[in-house]
């Protein structure tokens, strides 16, 4: 039996790494359709991920596009450009509308303004407990959204000067699980579950800013890992938040990006608009290349000015974000006198 010769075997070779290649695709693309044809939650946390397994999925299409090139290949090639558009898409309609001309020349006499942080601490980070209440106090944050608190509690007495006002740890609730601090005045709190997992994981507030009644409410849902809890815990936010009416800031730690089939459901249900581009929060170690999993909403006419990540996780596992708003004076607003 003699030997293939050298041009045979690399045939081979092409032949059994197309193959490879495009079996990877095919069950990518798989996972993805899922997306579109069913509710099943053991996938649901890879919906989180659809920007970026879209950009991987891409570069293998083209690796068999430039390996053989055919119809089918070329297929493939639009469907994972169709999975990646798709997701820059849902990020892109999720936007704030933008901010009026009259506003961006800088007139901003008619309008107040708002300082907003949401940060996941980590519940036992206590040996970085005093950066971070001293980074809370530097932000000048009006309002903070603090999840798994137990670090700040810590520090309750200092933060309480700046800050009067409370929910969590103490205050409204036995847990220390979500705290919010505030600036202005809370009426109308409200604490409570989103499910029998976590207990008081959901709280609502509002506050009266340059006379303007502003509804908050934050939120800690559960990893959507292992079932579909989180989906469920979503459809409750949306049925009580769907029953607001006028401005509405929501924030915390989502434990899903915005593109999720359930986060987008949640955003067109409540009218909730992003704060700006997001940038990822989870995991650390990736940096901007990891996943949007913390968020703050808003609905008009509350506006966004900008949205950042805060320069350090400050030993959590989660970044935090600072969100820059406006909301118009009472005097100033349609209707008012």
């Amino acid at each position: 039996m003699q030997p293939q010769s050298q041009p045979s075997m690399k045939r081979s070779m092409r032949a059994m790494f197309l193959h490879i290649l495009a079996t990877l695709l095919c069950l990518g693309l798989a996972v993805f359709a899922l997306r579109y044809t069913t509710n099943f939650w053991g996938v649901s946390v890879v919906f989180s991920l659809q920007l970026q397994a879209g950009l991987a999925l891409i570069v293998l299409a083209l690796a068999c596009v430039i390996i053989r090139p055919s119809s089918f290949t070329l297929f493939m090639l639009m469907m994972t450009l169709f999975i990646f558009f798709h997701a820059v898409w849902m990020m892109w309609q999720s936007l704030p509308p933008p901010i009026p001309d009259n506003l961006r020349s800088g007139n901003l006499a008619s309008m107040q303004k708002l300082r907003v942080l949401s940060f996941n601490v980590l519940g036992d980070n206590i040996k970085n407990s005093t950066k971070i209440a001293d980074f809370i106090e530097k932000t000048d944050a009006d309002i903070a959204y603090i999840m798994e608190a137990a670090p700040v509690a810590l520090h309750l007495e200092r933060l309480s000067k700046l800050y009067p006002y409370r929910i969590g740890c103490g205050e409204h609730t036995a847990t220390c699980d979500l705290m919010l601090l505030s600036k202005y005045p809370l009426d109308m709190i409200y604490v409570g579950n989103l499910s029998d997992l976590r207990k008081d994981r959901f709280a609502m507030a509002r506050v009266h800013i340059a006379g303007t009644a502003l509804q908050l409410a934050a939120a800690h849902l559960s990893k959507p890992y292992f079932d579909d809890y989180h989906a469920e815990e979503l459809d409750i936010l949306s049925q009580v938040l769907s029953t607001t009416n006028g401005p509405l800031l929501l924030a915390g730690d989502f434990n899903a990006a915005t593109i999720a089939p359930d986060m987008q459901a949640l955003l067109k249900h409540t009218g909730l608009t992003t704060t700006g581009w997001e940038p990822a929060t989870w995991p650390v170690r990736l940096g901007r290349f990891g996943i949007p999993i913390d968020h703050i909403y808003i609905r008009t006419p509350l506006m966004a000015q900008k949205l950042s990540r805060i320069p350090s996780n400050f030993g959590s596992n989660h970044y935090g974000l600072i969100a820059d708003l406006m909301i118009a004076k009472s005097d100033s607003q349609p209707g008012s006198n």
